[in-house]
């Protein structure tokens, strides 16, 4: 790397790196204990010497020293792999990682500046290892072989795995593509399975010059120089006040939640400043190893990109892999793991072998269920979008801590109201069925009373203001936390590239082309009548099955009216005496069979009505699939929710004057407690059953799935140390791949969630709690899915979680005029409120304490005569309503306090639904995007990224015009 002298940034010792791309290669790709110990996933190479260059006046004796310290190491190395190739091999699996290999495929190199790459330096070394006897160095080849991560030779890596069938017919179309993809640089190596013989693997490795080209047209950023923030005297003073506070904090206890440093060695603080990578550049880089420079998932990334964009037959639309898989060439594509998530030998001790190991360890144990997670380890195995996910799952999680305070507050509150209900013995509630149901004392329902007390009381309202303006500090400060890791991840500059079109868009409209504007070449094009037409379509089938959703809570309804007089007829003693709970119990568990058997309906109306829009790209394809799945299911869930919340017992009618279903069945009424304990019951047993049916499909049918594959391999005949031999491709392609549209399933899940925990929070207090005990298993499920049971998905790129965050803000806009409803109507808080102070003791005096709601259940209801229903009884009983006695002028008709608490609910939901959407604007006018100082250090690194720049091109024509002896001439692409 060349130095300015007249930079202010200095250069520094570089250590490895916690950042996208850390300076040092080698720990880029590899935990630091990879060195130490043995390894699946490379072999390490001993680095050549590097020929003696002459010393520039700017050059300092340290790097003399690190220079003759390498060789040093190069040397100790070097008799370590003498001895160990005299050794006798007896478990290739346990002896890679003992083994150094010394392979340089000078194929892959070209004529590249060898004083930049040390892979080409000691010549004299690797032309002695070459005369070791063939025997040893092929024995050495086939365990590097056998660990499924390198071609038969043992030195070239396997970048990404084609599978197909003996059997297919589409032979011409795989032998074009890939005479194709030799064309473009790729190196292909076939091997038949072990497991299967119909089944052939084609793995793909793309050398050097290759992965240079294409990651120059790609625009990846790559480092080229150790970064620094400050001017000297700032960095002076900030490293004194870090000093300070590392003193400072070595006295304070440790976070358990954080990951040791040991156990992620290779995440330690540095920074590099990046640039896109150039081949007419290239000096400008840190490439310490050529095997590292690239990141396995780079890697990956850039023949993924390749197989998208080679061709299979002549014409324009005839190219990508996704084709291939579609018509049945190939039966699967995939990048490798990097070796077994497991070890013989424990990671404290001997170290992790591989990332996913590490991963494994470190993240996807149940053990690490209270740990910090690895992003940046996350994200460098699976890539920036899965990353993502990861990152946002994990802040969501953190955020619902402060929300479970209220129920704790509502289990501490004493309530005059419930316990006028406890003591009223004497108190007759009127019949609430028609034949079957006997008159019950007030006092029966003093259970009920005390559990709907711990979600209606006095915080209840301040709760719902707590719960809308949380979620406006969880998104805002999630743009906050993204712009970091965006920026930690070197995706600032990051732009999507232009998408292809689909396969399907192609076909439909390959009549009518019209020139893109951004790459002006004729593309086929749909006109805006057809899209409009098609458009109209899908919208027509959306508002059918949400017709569909409110057929099927109808027909809940109707068995809740007939299931009411059955269990209330019941022989069995409990069942008679709680007919109620029984009747919505069944009723909601009846319910979410009908959810559960309905989303799998709407999958595959979803994929219907997206196919038959015809979206252009692979993205717009996501989102209008997504939008569908989340407003079908969204409505689904939810729709017997709403219900409950705001017309059960709405429009039941008064005793002696009932209204009836279809003039047989009697609207079923409120529990004379109050309606939101159906409410309760009816969010808590959904939500529980939903977040565990999601956990057994997510992890115990691919632990089935897999189990099964694995039997199957037994049944035909395979013995049984075949599954100690497979190669790591095999035993990836017995895994199951991930869903067909990636992290769509996984987002749904946790929006809907985030829809119960915050639309109907007011009613449900315990949702927060529920969803932070289902996310800590959560991640770790996700965790354990993606590193054990799932093939390695494509490690694709994004900056932000996409459509999901509109849908987040869209569930924030609606949680705030739901709860407003369910406060204003469904509970009691209203009413009481009323009371207090019209009606209560402290008339004229203010609300002052709870002495003030003495006598509200007596003033909540109203007053009935049982002769009147001709069934033999005789006397009064009470109702919930606000209706006159029958010995008034005007018998049974609204009074006074109704009106008053009809005012009261309407302008309580105008004033709270102003004032929170108030606050909540304000709180985001407030909290920037950005925060200031990753502002000041994105501007400051630009300006460093130019100079620095500009100053090693001068310093390398300077070398190159000395070395040439004459005028030297370059000229930027």
């Amino acid at each position: 790397m060349n130095t300015s002298k007249s930079e202010t940034v200095k250069d520094h010792p570089l250590k490895p790196s916690r950042r996208s791309m850390p300076c040092l290669a080698q720990s880029q790709t590899h935990p630091q204990s990879l060195s130490k110990h043995s390894s699946f996933l490379q072999p390490n190479r001993v680095q050549p010497q590097p020929r003696p260059q002459p010393l520039s006046a700017g050059t300092s004796t340290a790097t003399v020293d690190v220079v003759s310290e390498r060789a040093k190491v190069m040397e100790t190395l070097e008799n370590n792999l003498i001895k160990l190739s005299n050794t006798e091999y007896s478990d290739p699996f346990l002896d890679i990682g003992k083994e150094k290999d010394t392979y340089t495929d000078d194929s892959e190199h070209g004529n590249y500046d060898a004083r930049t790459d040390q892979s080409l330096l000691i010549q004299n070394k690797l032309t002695r290892q070459k005369t070791e006897p063939r025997t040893k160095s092929s024995l050495k080849r086939d365990a590097m072989a056998s660990s499924g991560l390198f071609f038969k030779d043992g030195k070239k890596r396997i970048d990404y795995i084609l599978v197909y069938k003996k059997s297919s017919p589409q032979v011409e179309k795989r032998s074009t593509f890939e005479k194709n993809l030799r064309a473009e640089g790729l190196m292909l190596e076939r091997e038949p399975a072990v497991t299967n013989s119909d089944i052939m693997f084609v793995k793909i490795h793309c050398p050097w010059e290759t992965l240079c080209k294409y990651a120059e047209r790609m625009n990846i950023r790559m480092p080229f120089r150790k970064k620094c923030y400050y001017t000297d005297w700032r960095s002076k003073t900030m490293g004194s006040l870090q000093r300070n506070m590392r003193e400072l904090k070595s006295w304070l206890p440790r976070n358990p939640m954080k990951l040791d440093k040991e156990a992620l060695p290779d995440l330690e603080e540095t920074d590099c400043y990046t640039a896109p990578f150039s081949r007419a550049r290239i000096h400008h880089f840190t490439i310490n190893n050529k095997d590292s420079f690239f990141s396995n998932s780079t890697r990956s990334r850039i023949v993924h990109h390749m197989l998208q964009r080679t061709k299979y037959e002549d014409g324009k639309s005839k190219m990508g892999i996704n084709r291939l898989l579609n018509n049945g060439t190939y039966e699967a594509a995939f990048p490798p793991h990097e070796g077994s998530h497991k070890s013989r030998h424990p990671i404290k001790t001997h170290g992790a072998q591989n990332h996913r190991h590490l991963l494994y360890e470190r993240w996807a144990r149940w053990g690490m269920w209270y740990k910090y997670q690895p992003l940046d380890l996350i994200r460098r195995y699976f890539g920036e979008k899965i990353g993502l996910y990861f990152a946002w799952l994990g802040w969501y999680t953190g955020m619902l801590i402060p929300t479970i305070l209220r129920f704790l507050y509502g289990i501490v509150l004493s309530s005059v109201s419930h316990k006028e209900i406890c003591e009223a013995n004497e108190t007759i509630m009127c019949p609430m069925c028609e034949r079957n149901c006997t008159l019950q004392k007030l006092n029966e329902s003093c259970i009920y009373a005390k559990v709907t007390h711990l979600f209606d009381n006095g915080g209840t309202v301040f709760f719902a203001i707590f719960m809308a303006i949380w979620a406006t500090v969880f998104l805002e400060f999630w743009k906050r936390r993204r712009a970091v890791l965006t920026y930690d991840w070197d995706l600032i500059d990051w732009e999507d590239e232009e998408e292809e079109l689909r396969p399907q868009f192609e076909a439909k409209y390959s009549q009518v082309e019209r020139v893109n504007p951004i790459t002006g070449k004729p593309e086929p094009f749909q006109p805006f009548p057809d899209k409009l037409s098609r458009l109209m379509v899908s919208v027509s089938g959306i508002f059918f099955m949400i017709s569909l959703v409110l057929t099927a809570v109808f027909a809940v309804v109707v068995y809740r009216l007939v299931a009411m007089e059955q269990f209330a007829s019941f022989k069995w003693y409990f069942i008679k005496k709680y007919w109620q709970f029984a009747t919505s119990g069944t009723g909601v568990c009846i319910n979410f069979m009908i959810i559960m058997s309905l989303n799998v309906v709407y999958e595959k109306v979803a994929y219907l009505l997206t196919d038959l829009e015809h979206p252009r790209t692979e993205s717009e394809w996501e989102n209008s699939f997504a939008l569908k799945m989340f407003l079908f299911q969204f409505v689904n869930l939810n729709s017997s929710i709403f219900y409950i919340a705001f017309f059960l017992g709405r429009f039941a009618g008064r005793p002696g004057k009932y209204n009836k279903l279809f003039n047989r069945w009697r609207l079923e009424e409120c529990h004379p407690s109050g309606c939101l304990i159906d409410l309760c019951l009816q969010m808590g047993v959904i939500m529980v059953l939903k977040q565990m049916w999601n956990n057994f499909m997510e992890l115990g049918y691919p632990l089935l799935q897999n189990w099964w594959s694995r039997r199957k391999m037994k049944r035909g005949g395979q013995l049984m140390e075949h599954k100690i031999s497979l190669p790591q491709w095999e035993k990836d392609w017995n895994l199951q791949p991930m869903n067909l549209h990636g992290l769509m399933d996984e987002y749904l899940e946790m929006v809907l969630q985030f829809g119960f925990t915050t639309i109907f929070v007011a009613a449900f207090p315990l949702a927060p709690l529920l969803a932070l005990l289902n996310n800590i298993i959560e991640i770790r499920l996700d965790a354990y899915k993606f590193v054990t049971q799932w093939r390695r998905p494509m490690p694709a790129r994004a900056t932000d979680i996409g459509i999901w965050y509109g849908i987040l803000e869209g569930i924030g806009v609606l949680a705030v005029i739901t709860n407003a409803f369910v406060i204003a109507i469904t509970s009691d808080y209203i009413p009481r409120f009323v009371y207090a102070y019209k009606y209560g003791p402290c008339t004229d005096q203010g609300y002052r304490q709870e002495k003030c709601l003495k006598g509200y259940v007596n003033s909540s209801l109203s007053v009935f005569d049982l002769s009147e229903l001709g069934m033999g009884y005789s006397g009064y009983c009470r109702y919930r309503d606000y209706r006159a006695p029958p010995w008034s002028s005007t018998p049974y008709e609204f009074t006074l306090q109704f009106w008053h608490v009809l005012a009261a609910r309407l302008a309580f939901i105008i004033v709270f639904e102003h004032l929170v959407f108030g606050i909540k604007s304000f709180i985001a006018y407030l909290i920037p995007d950005m925060p200031k100082d990753l502002c000041d250090r994105m501007r400051r690194e630009k300006y460093l990224v130019q100079e620095m720049m500009y100053e090693a091109e001068l310093e390398h024509l300077q070398r190159e015009r000395k070395k040439n002896g004459k005028q030297y001439h370059h000229e930027w692409p």
